[in-house]
């Protein structure tokens, strides 16, 4: 029996971690995943330049801490990785095989996280848009966004 301080008093001890050892190969890969500044975001931080949109990036003191957002206008927007965030029908939102139910159990807690700080955002008054990493990878999707983009800052105006 285990109380962490967390866990119901009484609970059986979770089965212990199978040991996942990593490859030096496989850990330099994934430091090489970016959490600010990635290639979307950037692109659509250009946009909202382009457009006259005023904001500030990284906010560490918002529920989720959105990528882009706007205190004033009171918008948010996080710029989500098709894979890690799970965009619902995107090829890129594919499944390892190898550990599959690990990868389903991160992926399940992942979302509840991302719609749980959405719920937050919403809460304090704020408008939320996400913008997929697939959205921004085409000059007609670029241009698409480009529209949603400004359709979104400009109903806070």
């Amino acid at each position: 029996m285990i109380n962490c301080g967390g866990c119901h008093v009484g609970a059986p001890a979770p089965p212990p971690m199978k040991s996942l050892r990593t490859t030096p190969e496989r850990a330099l890969l994934m430091s090489r995943v970016r959490q600010c500044g990635t290639e979307p975001e950037l692109a659509v931080r250009a946009i909202l330049r382009d457009l006259g949109y005023r904001f500030k990036t990284n906010g560490k003191g918002l529920p989720g801490s959105p990528d882009i957002y706007s205190a004033n206008e009171k918008r948010a927007i996080f710029v989500h990785g098709c894979f890690w965030h799970r965009h619902p029908g995107c090829r890129a939102a594919t499944t390892p095989s190898r550990n599959r139910t690990f990868w389903q159990a991160k992926f399940v807690v992942n979302a509840a996280r991302d719609n749980r700080n959405v719920r937050r955002l919403r809460r304090l008054g704020y408008g939320v848009m996400t913008v997929w990493e697939c959205q921004a990878k085409s000059a007609a999707k670029l241009t698409r966004l480009r529209a949603r983009l400004d359709r979104f800052f400009g109903a806070g105006a």
